[in-house]
Formats: structure tokens, sequence, C-alpha cells
């Protein structure tokens, strides 16, 4: 190991626990990078976290800040373990989260089914109100507030609930009934000593759409409890190491403090993959690439995204889990096509790979520790791209156990291991190209025209086929790929959001209106002018009768009929066509966001025994021409035939077909 850096630099630490190993980056303020890689504990991500930090041998009082990507609330609702929760619901409208958007999970796939409702029908309560988009019809009353308040607390008594979730209709343009009986909640609560938080949907999610903004509120009910307790346990473990508290990459690609983070559960749901995006996209802006598609291969699934105009593109929210969360998130399309998917046929004697995974825990055969089904990783090691021996993290890799569980895939299918190899690999590159077309040719971007940049543990040794397969014709590797998603932890601002509904036609708006309306955003997030937070707006637009909105940036200033075309504008890029039809704003969305850490990408220290042939792209300035294989610190590097390798002047590999 290198010696480490003066005393006197400042760390800001990035930490990805996935599901096979936990990644530390180390992003010192002299440009020193320093990385660690250790295998993950399922059983406690907390613990993975605190063994990287060990490993690593930071002394704590240098660290400027852990930022840190979870998965807590994604495998919450994967696995049912959230809190007991009770709803509110205006009477009349108790079965919205039943009755969803459709009868049908898939409109053409019979065989798919609605997950359950995260709250049961007997624990959503009734109440006597009703708001209109134009003013209130029938009002609250404070005698129906008492009886609604003496149902939650029965209901919530019966189901041993933690929270409740309150969404009423139209609450997102005129919140007053939801206070009024927020308030009442939290008054009795307190007085009664109770342990119920209260989560309203105006502040969670204030749009148009009441099934996602009441799915999406409940989620947030659901998960927040276990998030404040791992959050606290965490930051206890820390403080009691002398670590500082962390804080939490969200959905949308910032950072908030953890006592921030435990008050905003459903918007950590993606918290993990966001990470790896936001590193590509600085990777991307050092070497002035404006836009790209990217793919994280971890050991349990690719994950796929899209920088656009140098940053991460940020899309309203989709489903996890099956459940709606209808905020902003960083656009990463995941499929199980991992390093340590699982090879089998089918009943057809199909060959698959994934979606199940060996995990950390026996992991792939290759790892000796117990694994017998044959992997990803294990096709690589067979085909001698992935080396025998040691790796970081406390890996050796055997090919004689490798070599065994591919047997058992090849002898079926009657063909040679190697042949077996070279199909689980072409399986799962299918899976992610698939993924890749669908996040970049479903949204007007022609894939064959920008480069991809691909990291994680897997990325570099899959890069050259899946661009052969979509048609493009440049890659970028960049240095610490495989570990770049603890990288762009690291790197992330700390960053507040706040959405604002302003259903009108844009016809019907001022500019001056529309500017207030964007001020007002940016004060509510604590905004002061002094220039050490930077606000950022977007309009959510779409035609009139249009069932989706697009996302445009504006100003403050900004003229409306500017901001109109704007969508048009991306209206046609994105669907390929026009209508004439009205434009109309349905909200704003403000964010408000510290300085990202300074990216030098100077010196980079690895922790542990690197092997001679090791190369990060700076060992040895020099091109490389495929076919070729090339180990990295934390990853591999194969360069197909037909495709030169050169390397860059920050570290990492670029790629072009000759």
């Amino acid at each position: 190991m290198r010696p480490a850096p003066p005393e006197t630099s400042r760390v800001a630490v990035g930490i990805d626990v996935g599901g096979t190993f936990t990644d530390l980056a180390a992003l010192h303020d002299n440009g020193t990078v320093h990385t660690t890689k250790v295998l993950s504990v399922p059983a406690d991500r907390a613990h993975g976290v605190l063994q990287a930090l060990t490993a690593s041998a930071l002394p704590p009082e240098r660290l400027a800040h852990i930022a840190h990507g979870t998965t807590v609330v994604t495998n919450l609702l994967l696995e049912r373990r959230g809190a007991a929760v009770v709803a509110c619901a205006t009477q009349g409208f108790t079965d919205v989260l039943e009755l969803r958007r459709q009868e049908r999970a898939a409109l053409y796939d019979l065989s798919q089914h609605h997950v359950a409702p995260l709250v049961l029908r007997e624990h959503i309560v009734a109440v006597p109100e009703r708001i209109a988009p134009d003013g209130v019809i029938t009002p609250l009353t404070v005698d129906a507030v008492h009886t609604v308040v003496a149902q939650v607390l029965a209901s919530a008594a019966a189901s041993e609930a933690e929270t409740v979730a309150i969404t009423l209709l139209h609450a997102y343009g005129n919140p007053q009934h939801e206070q009024m009986l927020a308030n009442a909640l939290r008054e009795v609560v307190a007085q009664r000593k109770l342990s119920l938080d209260v989560v309203t949907s105006h502040e969670v999610l204030p749009e148009i759409r009441e099934y996602e903004r009441m799915a999406t509120t409940v989620a947030e009910a659901y998960a927040r409890p276990a998030v404040r307790r791992y959050l606290a346990g965490l930051s206890q473990r820390l403080a009691e190491r002398g670590y500082p508290a962390p804080r939490v990459m969200t959905s949308a690609g910032g950072t908030l403090e953890a006592a921030e983070a435990s008050q905003h559960a459903a918007a950590l749901a993606l918290s993990g993959p966001a990470g790896g995006v936001t590193g590509a996209a600085a990777i991307a802006r050092a070497l002035g690439v404006n836009s790209a598609l990217t793919i994280d291969i971890g050991g349990t699934s690719a994950d796929v995204g899209l920088i656009a105009d140098g940053e991460p593109l940020v899309e309203r929210g989709g489903g996890v889990a099956g459940i709606p969360i209808a905020l902003p998130r960083v656009l990463v399309e995941a499929v199980a096509a991992g390093g340590g998917s699982i090879a089998w046929l089918d009943d057809g004697g199909a060959l698959r790979a994934g979606p199940e995974s060996a995990g950390a825990s026996p992991g792939p055969a290759a790892y000796d520790r117990g694994g017998e089904r044959a992997t990803v990783t294990d096709a690589h090691v067979v085909l001698g791209t992935i080396a025998a021996g040691a790796w970081s993290g406390g890996v050796h890799i055997s090919r004689e156990r490798a070599a065994a569980a591919v047997a058992r895939v090849a002898a079926p299918l009657n063909v040679s291991i190697e042949r077996a190899a070279e199909a689980i690999i072409a399986t799962a590159d299918a899976t992610m190209a698939r993924a890749l077309r669908r996040v970049s040719v479903e949204r007007g971007v022609d894939p064959r025209g920008i480069p991809l940049i691909a990291f994680g543990g897997g990325g570099p040794l899959h890069a050259c086929g899946l661009a052969e397969r979509l048609g493009m014709r440049t890659v970028i590797v960049p240095p610490h790929a495989g570990v770049l998603s603890a990288v762009g932890l690291a790197l992330a601002p700390e960053r507040r959001e706040r959405l604002t509904s302003c259903v009108t036609l844009a016809a019907d708006l001022s500019d001056d209106a529309l500017a207030q309306l964007l001020r007002d955003g940016a004060r509510h997030l604590g905004a002061t002018g002094s220039g050490a937070l930077q606000a950022q707006w977007w309009i959510r637009a779409r035609y009139v009768g249009q069932g989706y909105e697009l996302d445009v940036p504006v100003q403050p200033g900004d003229a409306v009929p500017a901001v109109a075309q704007r969508f048009i504008d991306r209206h046609q890029q994105r669907a390929g066509f026009v209508l004439d039809r009205a434009v109309e704003f349905i909200s704003a969305r403000t964010t408000l966001s510290s300085a990202p850490w300074p990216v030098h990408f100077a010196r980079p220290v690895y922790e542990g025994h690197l092997p001679p042939d090791t190369d990060d792209g700076r060992a040895m300035v020099r091109t490389l021409h495929g076919a070729a294989v090339v180990r990295l610190p934390d990853a591999t590097l194969r360069v197909n035939p037909g495709w030169r390798a050169s390397a860059l002047e920050i570290g990492g590999w670029l790629l072009e077909m000759t």
C-alpha cells in the first residue's frame, strides 16, 4: 500500500453497500483518491460500513463527511417488513389503493398480479370532508376531527401501528383539512405520550394524481420508522468511533443529513443506484462529454442510467417492488444480470441468467466459499477474462471451482464448459442490452451517437459487447471503475428538494407569477441569496389532456412562452411529435444544493496488495488493441477484437471501435 496522504488533507468519504461488496472511496482535497473494498454483511448493513471504515484506516478527525447509499427502503418494500400503518382518506375514496390505475397489473399479461397495498383496508379511516380544485365542498368540522382521531387511535392500538398516513382529496392544492386533522392527531399523541408519527400527503408529494399521492404517502409512513432506527443506530455506532453522522443519498442524486433523511424515507427508495450515475456524470464532465449511457454491473444487478446535459437524468419516480413512489429520482433501471447472477435451465431447456443471485454468501463458486451453482462471474473465470488468484475485498478466485460449476450447466446442453460460459455471458448481455435500449431509445436518445460509461466490478468486462449490440462506437471506463458508486456518493452535494403544485394553463400564467412561484420554492427551502447554496428549478408540463408530464429547466425571469416552447421542443425530442394543444404547467420542482466536492482524480491509492499486471490506465500510458484483457485494481477490462483502448490522463480508459 502506498503511503497515506499528508495529515492536513480533508477527506470526503462515500460508502456504497452492495449485495456482494461494500465499497469505500475517500476523496482527499489534495486530489488523492483512496479506495477500499470489503465483503458485505447482508444481515447487518451498518456493520459493512464500519468494516470498510476500519479497513481504510482513515483517522476520523480528517473526515469532512461520510455519504452513504442505502437499500434499506428498497429491502423493506421487497420483503414487506415495514411498520403497520393507519391511513386516513376522504370519505368515498378509501379504496383508492385497491382500485389503483387499472385492474390488471400488465394490460396484456394475465399472469401478472398487483402486489397487496401496504395498509390493510380495515385500517383506512374515512374522513367526512371534500375539497375540489375550485374550493371546499364539504367542510371538515371540529366534531368530525374528534371522531376521526378516536377511530385512528383505536385502529392504531389494534394493529400496533407506528404511523398514520393522511391523504385527503386535492390536498396538493389546498392542504387546510390535512393540516387540521394532522395537528389534532399530533396534539393527542403528545398529550398521551404515544409513539405514533403522522405523515401528510401535502408534505410528501403535493402533486395531482390521487393514487400515486396516496401510495407514496403510505410508503413514507411504512418505511419511516425503520429508516429512523437504522440511521440513528448507524450514527450512534459511527459516533462511538469518532466518525461524523452520515449523509444519505436520495433517489434524486443529492444527499441529506441523517436526521433530515429519516423524515424523508420514501425519497431514499432508490438511494443505492443513484451514486453510480452521479459519479459517472462527474467523469463525463471532466472529459467534456455532454450525454452518455451508463451501466453499473455489480454482484447482484446491472443498473442502467442516462446522462443528459452533463447531469444524471432525473424523472418522476416509478415503482419499487410494485409500489408507486412518485418522487423525483435519478433514472436507473435495474436488471438481474450481475456477476453473481445464477445460470440455470428453464423447463424448456433454455439457458437463463438471474434473477437469483449468489450474493456475498456463498457467492460465486469461484470464490470457494461454498457456492456450487454457476454464475456470470464463474463464466468469466472459465474463459480467463477474470484471472484466478487474489483480488481486492479478500476474495481468492479458484478456476477449478468455477469450471466445476459451469460444467453442471454444460452437461445437459451437451456442450463444452467454454461454450457454456460464452452462452452464460451472452444471455446476461442480452438482458442488459434490452435495459440500455429502454433507457435511451424510448426517451428519444440515439445510443449510436453517445458513449457508454461502464463501471462496477463487471462493467468493463461487458462494455464492448454491450456497445456492439447497440451500435455504439465509444466506451469510457472511468478511473476507480469498480468503486465508482462510492466515488459518486463522496462527490454528491447536499441537496434539499421541494415540489409546489401549480396546475394552470401556461397562457394564464404571467411572467411575474412564474418568477414568484420559483422564488417561493427556494425561500421555503432556506435560500438566503448568499451564494453558498445554489437553487435550480424545473417546471413539470404537459399538453392539456395528456396523462404524463415532462420536466423542463427554468429560471426566475424566464418568459412563460419561452418555457412553454421549451416543453414543446422536449416533447418533440422525446415522443417524436407535437400537438396543436395548449400547454399546462402542473408543478414546480426546486432544489437547493451545496457545491459538490472538488474533482481532481489525481493520485489513486488502493488498499491491499495489487499484482504487478494491475493497471489503472496511468501506470503506463499506452494504447491496446483487442483482443486484450487488462486487470484493473478493482475490476477487469476486456477489449474486444476490433476495438482500441487508450489510457486517459485522469486515469481509466477510452475504448473506440476501429
